[in-house]
């Protein structure tokens, strides 16, 4: 299971983010839109040097290697205009929105994808799936990259979304948007571990 930052600074954010990882969060996306280079190394320092191989970097990709951090993560944007820094050592995600864009990652070496949304975002007001994405996986050809379901994804939902096809959740309403985030990571989790 995957967790993705609040794209804006919050409080008690630094906090969240330690106790997540003590109860066993295996990758934390930080995707910070906003931030400069240098509020994304203070970030990344706030959390931890400790924890860089569980760090994803969304941008300023050229200060992963001196934060010690070998994931980084393309937009769809960013991937499709080919914007793509060399990762030779390191593991590549990105974003997709549909099955066939997906379809198209199995030749890259994109180690997972994010299709979203597969439900009403809870982050995000008014965006939902034009599609009935439980449908459009039905389609997957690609099963060289891993299928990551994004969007509206809570504890609700999580044995659905596993039983239809993707590999794997991403979390990023139900932790951030939440008084407990740390309850709903773990009853996300205990789901999870279950299927």
């Amino acid at each position: 299971m995957i967790i993705i930052s609040n794209p804006i600074a919050i409080a008690n954010e630094i906090n969240t983010i330690h106790a997540l990882f003590e109860e066993g969060m295996d990758l934390f996306h930080i995707r910070k839109p906003n931030f400069s280079e240098r509020e994304i190394t203070d970030f990344v320092t706030s959390i931890g040097l400790k924890y860089s191989q569980k760090l994803v970097l969304h941008s300023h990709h050229h200060l992963a290697e001196d934060l010690g951090i070998n994931r980084i993560h393309f937009t769809e944007k960013a991937r499709t205009n080919s914007i793509r820094v060399s990762n030779p050592d390191g593991i590549i995600s990105t974003s997709t929105h549909s099955t066939a864009e997906f379809n198209t990652l199995s030749n890259d070496d994109y180690e997972y994808a994010f299709l979203s949304p597969v439900f009403p975002s809870i982050s995000k007001e008014n965006y939902i799936s034009k599609t009935d994405l439980f449908e459009e996986v039905k389609k997957r050809t690609n099963f060289n990259t891993k299928l990551v379901a994004l969007g509206g994804i809570s504890a609700a939902n999580v044995k659905q979304t596993l039983e239809h096809g993707f590999d794997d959740v991403a979390l990023l309403g139900t932790i951030w948007n939440s008084e407990k985030p740390v309850k709903n990571f773990l009853l996300c989790q205990q789901i999870a571990h279950s299927f």
